[in-house]
């Protein structure tokens, strides 16, 4: 059984933690991130530390003390240092281009590919094959990472489509006659 609910939790100097009893809500620099919790799981602040407490001993409950645990921790760090995924395309004439709430993105269809950007989200392209999503939440940042990657996922053939910066794609060998 993982043993995550049991790490404590150290919150900065600049980070604002507040609960309530549905709720769990974390203030830094860069946000506010807010996440429900469940009647299951108890959370005591000692100083500057944070630990997650089963209330009623069941498989359910010790999970949850894990799940909530881990997602506080990337809550504090989100609203320290925030998140970013790299996405680079690869392929002759795909192009992407941020521009306001919009990513535009041509990948070889005969049309291109306008995507809206979530809140919360920003999106830069240093250069015309690479993009940069920055965000506070990580599984904000990391959903939008996987959508904009669905449009053209990498092909094993040749290995063109959108891929993460540290995505290694196994090239398949073409059929011989």
């Amino acid at each position: 059984m993982s043993r995550v609910a049991n790490s404590p939790i150290t919150v900065p100097s600049a980070v604002e933690v507040t609960t309530s009893a549905s709720e769990i809500s974390v203030k830094g620099p860069l946000g506010v991130l807010k996440q429900a919790l469940g009647p299951d799981v108890a959370i005591e602040r000692e100083g500057d530390t944070l630990r997650f407490k089963v209330v009623k001993e069941s498989l359910h409950a010790v999970a949850m003390s894990g799940t909530l645990r881990a997602l506080t921790a990337n809550m504090v760090r989100g609203v320290t240092q925030g998140f970013v995924k790299k996405l680079t395309l690869v392929g002759v004439g795909y192009r992407a281009q941020a521009s306001g709430d919009m990513l535009n993105l041509s990948l070889g269809f005969s049309h291109p590919v306008a995507y809206k950007v979530p809140k919360g989200i920003k999106i830069e392209t240093p250069s015309q094959t690479e993009i940069v999503i920055k965000g506070i939440d990580k599984q904000q940042v990391g959903q939008t990472a996987a959508e904009v990657r669905a449009y053209r996922k990498p092909e094993p053939y040749k290995g063109k489509g959108v891929r993460y910066a540290d995505e290694v794609v196994a090239l398949k060998e073409t059929k011989k006659k």
